[in-house]
């Protein structure tokens, strides 16, 4: 069973009678692959060689979404890296949160700046007071491992856990449940895949059913904020926003979120840490081994999830 990964993959123990093809930057997908790691750098070869591919069994991703996957063919199953990311994705979402409660951001501004603003003190001044994690009600859309993570990281601070998944369940409502839940909660964070379903989501009508003041949190993909209404709003100061994905991506230089109020944006870093590829190749060890012994994979995908 021949392993197709890109050169530098960090690839652990695999089973006995797997063959490991290491792709340099110009080298083809051997026609004889079974499972094929898809990094973004061999995304365009894999379109390529998807017709000679006649033995492929799996493309494992290193990545949680899809969206960016070609479609393969029948027989061919995708599976992602569920799980993999869940800490540091769980991590920026804690750091967003105490930051922008505790207006980090507005004093980071007045630092550079030289000035010493004590508007956010009380007893001095009359400013926005901080927000305090023990009095918030926080709705998670999209809730799955990272959801169920972040929900055991926020329960010593006593939040109060929303949670809306595309499959109703116990303690989780559906999609039904969403215009009702944006209303109670303090700080909205999306999770969800990007399918047809979820594009655009985040639109006026959504925004407006925030409570005034409430916090977007977006750690999971741009297309599902419709960029324009959420402009509308942050000028309004009806909503704030902390951005990990937007769409486009690279944000292009003098796009108007760059400069709107209430706004944080990262680069699509929430993921990352020094160590995730190697969790990664661990997890893909795991799958090939799966295959190999005839055993289910994990983090089987289907329309986006």
């Amino acid at each position: 069973m021949l392993i197709a990964v890109p050169a530098d993959a960090p690839v652990g123990d695999l089973p006995p009678d797997a063959r490991l093809a290491r792709l340099d930057e110009d080298d083809p997908i051997p026609d004889d692959t079974a499972f094929l790691v898809l990094e973004p750098v061999l995304r365009e070869r894999l379109v390529e060689a998807l017709p000679r591919l006649t033995g492929l069994r799996v493309v494992q991703t290193v990545h949680a979404g899809v969206d960016w996957v070609p479609s393969l063919p029948d027989g061919v199953l995708l599976c992602n890296a569920s799980g993999v990311h869940d800490g540091p994705v769980t991590e920026w979402i804690m750091g967003v949160l105490l930051a922008t409660g505790k207006r980090l951001p507005h004093y980071w501004d007045h630092q550079r700046a030289g000035t010493w603003d004590r508007s956010g003190n009380l007893s001095f001044g009359d400013g926005p007071a901080p927000r305090h994690l023990d009095e918030s009600t926080v709705l998670i859309i999209g809730y799955g491992s990272i959801g169920a993570l972040l929900e055991s990281r926020l329960a010593p601070f006593g939040t109060r856990i929303l949670r809306i998944a595309r499959h109703p369940r116990d303690g989780v409502g559906g999609p039904e449940a969403l215009p009702e839940s944006l209303g109670q909660a303090d700080a909205v964070v999306l999770l969800a895949p990007s399918t047809p379903e979820t594009r655009g989501m985040v639109g006026e009508k959504f925004l407006a059913a925030m409570r005034p003041g409430a916090l977007l949190v977006n750690a999971a993909r741009g297309a599902l904020v419709d960029h324009d209404a959420l402009l509308v709003a942050l000028r309004a100061g009806q909503v704030r926003a902390a951005l990990d994905a937007t769409e486009p991506e690279p944000l292009p230089d003098g796009h108007p979120l760059w400069s709107a109020p209430g706004i944080m944006i990262t680069p699509h870093v929430a993921g990352s840490s020094a160590t995730w590829r190697t969790r990664a190749y661990r997890h893909v060890a795991e799958q090939v081994s799966a295959l190999a012994e005839g055993r289910p994979l994990r983090n089987v995908r289907h329309h986006g999830y």
